[in-house]
């Protein structure tokens, strides 16, 4: 359950990390640090949650956030369902602890990337979770606590077509964390039919076993 990302998927991490996410521009990227900046002066959860389960209801408390706050995490338990379907358990406490761990996971794949990646998607998730943009915005009225899978899959799908292209490299980012983060699970390799590493290449580079 408190496994990180393997180091194959950092290095995957790392390759992402080369290139902004949300390539907004100035006028993009001027739209966000001031939402950013007015969500962390309107009171919105800023720093990372600590020890804290990303299920209520986990018991086990030993992984440490160390980037996504509170909100963060209420924002990727509301989008997790929508964006990987049918590749989560249907039984319910095995479907809470797939959205736990690879919400866990999101959380240490960010805190691998460098400091431009990291600032673009504070912001994009500042957007997210302030009450006035993620209503104008995102088309989102409740909490992300309270939003249905259904409404998370509205809003991704108005974001994947919209003509604005902060929206749309908003959902790139926000689907292409999420798919990284549990595809590259190695106990969820079989789901997209990928046999994993050949064994030449776990002999060859460690990197490719679980920490």
């Amino acid at each position: 359950m408190t496994d990180l990302l393997t180091q194959s998927e950092g290095l995957h991490c790392a390759s992402l990390d080369r290139r902004n996410f949300l390539r907004t521009g100035l006028g993009g990227a001027l739209f966000l640090g001031t939402v950013s900046l007015t969500a962390g002066l309107s009171g919105c959860a800023t720093a990372p949650a600590g020890r804290l389960g990303a299920v209520e209801s986990r018991m086990d408390a030993r992984y440490r956030f160390q980037f996504l706050t509170t909100d963060d995490i209420e924002l990727f338990e509301a989008l997790l369902p929508a964006i990987l379907g049918s590749a989560l358990p249907e039984q319910a406490s095995a479907r809470r602890m797939a959205i736990a761990s690879t919400v866990e996971r999101i959380d240490a794949g960010i805190h691998k990337f460098g400091p431009a990646n990291q600032k673009e998607l504070r912001q994009l998730f500042d957007l997210l979770n302030f009450g006035l943009t993620r209503a104008t915005i995102a088309r989102v009225w409740p909490a992300w606590r309270n939003v249905t899978t259904e409404q998370a899959d509205a809003f991704l799908q108005r974001w994947r077509t919209s003509r604005i292209g902060l929206l749309n490299n908003g959902y790139i980012a926000l689907t292409k964390i999420s798919n990284v983060a549990f595809y590259g699970h190695q106990e969820n390799w079989q789901l997209s039919g990928y046999p994993g590493p050949p064994e030449w290449a776990v002999q060859a580079l460690p990197q490719f076993r679980n920490i």
